[in-house]
């Protein structure tokens, strides 16, 4: 923390400072004058009325009462991640997007509005990425109105985390009572570790990369181990979008689902992995790195490089894979919801 020169701590930031990252240190109990004391470290997305908020990398935002501070300082930026390939959060966000493409989009001014009647809420929200061209509240107004005419809630997919993310962004829309539903993080790293993967719990049986089946579109095989049931043409279209689509399906038994899928998008140095699902009764038998190893082959044949992927933070299944085949956190992402009198 911040100390002066006589050794006191100090609080060296105000409200001029909001959009800048901060440490702060405020006491426990505001009303106690020796207490015990909480670090803060993230965006000060707002200060008003003696109240600061700050949104940490998770997306989490802190509300603190000025009085209670007893040091803080704007501090640099966080460094930037060392491990795996180099990229901005607005690379990834794009590329993300481009991998899961709506069946309607719309832009507004650099923001794009998104719809797909309803399937997933990344191909149903808007990315709000650059200037839209109008004031906030204008802008989020027009939102508001775009969904309205097709049936759908509104929603806004932002992210925190990482150098340029919209920290700023995620305090405006709370500010105006949008509701986050969802947070799950990006996650990336060099795709040639991932092609070469075997599967340390791999059994005797479990099969080799090789065996696994590669088509461009969702069969019904396919589709029958996929969670979303019921699929429709939409959803179809929005699964088979995007520059260079790969489904992979581990065959089961005779007349059964299959044991395992996988979908990889191609796009340039990007390879984007999703729905990897396996046969709840088959699961640590190394069938998700089988299926993952083989998409990354041809990807890799494609002239891809680097992966990248998404994954919910409780998925503690699914984290402890994907860092075991040397993949890291890169920023988060999240969805909000409009308010609620928006929707009544």
């Amino acid at each position: 923390m911040e100390i002066s020169a006589a050794g006191r701590l100090e609080v060296r930031i105000t409200a001029a400072d909001v959009g800048k990252r901060v440490s702060v240190r405020r006491l426990t109990d505001p009303g106690v004058t020796e207490g015990k004391f909480t670090d803060t470290v993230g965006v000060l997305t707002s200060w008003d009325d003696g109240v600061l908020v700050i949104t940490r990398k998770s997306g989490d935002s802190v509300r603190i009462d000025a009085s209670s501070l007893v040091a803080g300082k704007v501090v640099p930026p966080a460094p930037a991640r060392r491990r795996g390939p180099a990229a901005s959060f607005e690379e990834l966000s794009r590329i993300a997007a481009r991998a899961w493409r709506p069946v309607e989009s719309e832009r507004l001014g650099d923001w794009e509005l998104r719809a797909a009647s309803g399937f997933t809420r990344r191909a149903n929200s808007v990315l709000p990425i650059g200037d839209p061209g109008l004031p906030l509240d204008a802008a989020l107004d027009a939102v508001l109105r775009w969904y309205a005419a097709r049936g759908l809630p509104a929603y806004a997919q932002t992210a925190t985390g990482a150098e340029g993310t919209q920290e700023l962004l995620c305090g405006g829309l709370e500010r105006r009572g949008w509701v986050r539903e969802v947070t799950a993080e990006l996650w990336i790293g060099a795709l040639a570790p991932l092609a070469d993967a075997a599967a340390p719990d791999a059994d005797a049986s479990a099969p080799s990369a090789s065996s696994v089946v590669l088509a461009r579109s969702a069969d019904e095989a396919w589709l029958s181990r996929y969670q979303r049931k019921g699929v429709s043409e939409v959803a179809l279209e929005v699964l088979g979008s995007g520059p260079s689509v790969w489904f992979a399906t581990v065959p089961g038994a005779s007349g059964e689902a299959p044991a395992a899928i996988g979908r990889c998008v191609v796009d340039g140095r990007w390879a984007g992995f999703a729905a990897v699902e396996v046969d709840p009764a088959r699961r640590r038998r190394g069938l998700a790195t089988t299926v993952m190893a083989a998409l990354a082959r041809r990807a890799l044949d494609e002239g891809a490089s680097a992966a990248w992927l998404q994954v919910e933070a409780d998925n503690a299944g699914a984290r402890a894979l994907y860092g075991r085949l040397g993949l890291a956190a890169h920023h988060a992402y999240h969805h909000y919801r409009e308010p609620r009198e928006a929707s009544s």
